[in-house]
């Protein structure tokens, strides 16, 4: 256990971010399941409309650290790829 002070205080706000970073982790998997699920659906429409979503979900969690950029760029290219290639 942590004597010092700053130690104490690290612990907690480490605590209080991990919590806050497995909440917006688990908000982007539900938007993500629920964009690939139009799609499997075959959902044009839909997943359109719900594309939006996912991509700034996946965005806002790079630029605040919680995924790498890359894999958040990687993940809206291949959602982008499959929501478009269901308008073909």
């Amino acid at each position: 256990m942590a004597h010092h002070k700053d130690a104490i205080k690290r612990i907690r706000t480490s605590g209080e971010a991990r919590k806050r970073n497995r909440a917006n982790r688990t908000q982007m998997r539900g938007e993500i399941k629920e964009l690939r699920q139009l799609i499997a659906d075959g959902n044009a429409e839909g997943a359109q409309a719900a594309l939006p979503d996912a991509v700034s979900i996946l965005q806002k969690l790079a630029r605040k650290g919680v995924i790498h950029k890359r894999n958040a760029a990687r993940r809206v290219s291949r959602l982008a790829k499959s929501v478009n290639a269901l308008k073909k």
